[in-house]
């Protein structure tokens, strides 16, 4: 407690010491930013095609998602999903509207539309926002033939007319427009994701 007080300070207005704030006013942002620095995990159950995103024992995201159409596999080209311990290592399209399209993670300026998806029906369509993830144990999602971050495995975005809660993707976990913006917003580079079957 007494880190967390010292690194509040920020909270305090410039022109004023602690001890001439309300006390209860201080002891809420104490508590505020220590809550804040809880860690949140994702956990996402390849099997159950299901995401949730944790503080601790609290449950604070439960959405369902869709994974590789291959299945469940580390290889790069497998098109499979990776499983292990993972880290979100960039987060891509803070600020994009909703269905905003990427391509190679850039925002083609372009918004997907029913139309649009007629015109282009091969596309790969991520939407949104990109949480970009990167493995952690070598040998296993990490480096050479089994690498995650240079496979490409995102969390993203997708059209409203993707069926998800079976496996559909080409390797990336796929969710809803509003559930990747909620979980954008939660989370920041480095929060630790467990795939798991």
């Amino acid at each position: 407690l007494r880190m967390a007080a010292s690194s509040v300070a920020h909270l305090q207005p410039a022109n004023l010491a602690p001890s001439s704030l309300p006390c209860v006013k201080w002891v809420s942002d104490v508590c505020a930013f220590i809550r804040s620095t809880r860690p949140v995990h994702i956990e996402i159950d390849l099997t159950k095609q299901q995401l949730k995103l944790w503080q601790e024992s609290r449950v604070l995201m439960d959405v369902t998602v869709s994974t590789g159409a291959n299945g469940i596999g580390e290889i790069n080209g497998s098109g499979c999903t990776p499983r292990g311990a993972h880290i979100v290592r960039a987060m891509i399209g803070a600020g994009a509207p909703v269905n905003a399209v990427f391509v190679q993670r850039r925002w083609t300026k372009e918004l997907w539309t029913p139309e649009l998806h007629q015109q282009f029906p091969r596309r790969d369509w991520m939407l949104t926002r990109i949480l970009w993830l990167s493995g952690t144990e070598p040998g296993k999602n990490r480096l050479g033939c089994v690498d995650t971050f240079r496979r490409y495995i995102y969390l993203h975005g997708t059209p409203a007319i993707t069926e998800l809660g079976k496996p559909g993707s080409k390797g990336c976990v796929r969710m809803r427009n509003e559930d990747i913006i909620r979980l954008f917003d939660a989370v920041r580079v480095g929060i630790e994701v467990n795939l798991h079957e």
